[in-house]
């Protein structure tokens, strides 16, 4: 007898895969694994920003502000929403602009949560140039933007807990957790 029951890429049905967190939550490095699961490609959008801006984002930020990164950072999603199959690391940020959830929402998104001393950690050891953290009590800059931004990450599809999993580990958790997510709510318990 053939399996029937449909893959996990079949069940997808091509809807992409968007990683929001803050930065440091580990959205590329599990990006990359999470995509070879699902059979999927994988797009970074910082680094197709930087691709785009011909500088690094920290550069984007100093030349040209927040606002002019945002908007084409929205520019980018955008475009990238135009394709189908992607594993997609956002930039910590692109949640605070209401328009990016539209094109968030034509694909599943999920919230990597790293519980706070991780992620301040990661942080601390991480060597890139992370603009909105340039204070002088870094800190406190991260606390205030987790603050700002927990209930737009909290609007998530799949919400992931992260302690101090390493990606593959946390690429294998979504990969089981998404056909929960896929369930057909047509379907009533025992058909």
């Amino acid at each position: 007898m053939v399996d029937s029951t449909p893959t996990l890429k079949q069940r997808l049905g091509g809807r992409s895969v968007y990683l929001i967190g803050m930065m440091g939550s580990g959205k590329t490095s599990t990006g990359r694994p999470l995509a070879e699961r699902l059979g999927y490609g994988f797009v970074d959008a910082d680094a197709v920003i930087e691709q785009a801006a011909g500088c690094s984002i920290a550069e984007m930020f100093q030349r040209d502000g927040e606002p002019e990164f945002r908007a084409l950072e929205k520019q980018v999603l955008n475009s990238i929403s135009q394709r189908h199959s992607l594993v997609v690391a956002t930039g910590g940020g692109v949640v605070t602009q209401r328009e990016n959830w539209g094109l968030l929402h034509s694909g599943i998104v999920i919230w990597l949560d790293v519980v706070q001393e991780q992620l301040l950690k990661r942080l601390q050891t991480d060597k890139t140039v992370r603009p909105l953290l340039q204070t002088a009590d870094p800190e406190a800059a991260l606390n205030e933007l987790l603050a700002e931004r927990k209930g737009l990450y909290a609007e998530a599809d799949l919400t992931v807990v992260i302690n101090d999993e390493p990606p593959e580990a946390v690429a294998n958790g979504i990969v089981q957790l998404l056909p929960e997510l896929l369930k057909d709510p047509t379907q009533r318990p025992g058909d």
